[in-house]
């Protein structure tokens, strides 16, 4: 029965996701940690941080994770399909009938809605998760240096993520000999 609550859970999580990967951490935050408690805020962070740098959709890459923890390889299986099955779905509907309105300007009015929508989804969830996170000095300057470096450059997520765990190990084998 969990495996078929995996993937109904990651079904409605994938039925509400607009906008990819980003846009899903509140709902993340919302279903797994706050009403199922199946992870922590920070273990969602790691499996969202390591979806990031990993091949493949963020939204899968999570699901697979956090349903590897709670049920093993069946669970991940079941919690990707679980993800995955709305979009299939939606988008195969879609896809047969866009064609006919995408240059309807109330469509192009929605999409434009749903899309500012996201981003104050995303803002909301980068709050809360600063909060939580940056907790000290390093880790302040470290957000701070990314944050910069994000916005200056256009090079990719990955190589921030590498850098910053490469940071985190030297600031916590500083603090051990210190």
């Amino acid at each position: 029965m969990e495996l078929v609550e995996l993937f109904l859970c990651f079904a409605k999580i994938g039925s509400l996701m607009f906008g990819g990967g980003l846009a899903m951490l509140p709902l993340l935050q919302r279903e797994l940690v706050g009403r199922k408690k199946w992870v922590t805020e920070e273990e969602i962070l790691d499996y969202y941080a390591i979806g990031q740098c990993t091949p493949g959709i963020i939204a899968v890459n999570t699901a697979t994770f956090v349903g590897r923890k709670r049920k093993g390889v069946l669970g991940g299986i079941f919690a990707t399909l679980g993800v995955v099955f709305p979009s299939l779905v939606i988008i195969t509907i879609i896809a047969a009938f866009l064609a006919n309105f995408a240059d309807l300007v109330f469509v192009k009015n929605a999409f434009a809605a749903i899309r500012v929508c996201v981003c104050a989804l995303i803002l909301n969830s980068v709050i809360k998760l600063g909060k939580k996170t940056i907790k000290d000095v390093p880790a302040a300057v470290i957000f701070v240096l990314v944050l910069a470096a994000t916005l200056l450059t256009d090079l990719s997520p990955v190589l921030f993520v590498l850098a910053s765990a490469l940071c985190g190990i030297v600031i916590k084998n500083v603090r051990a000999r210190g």
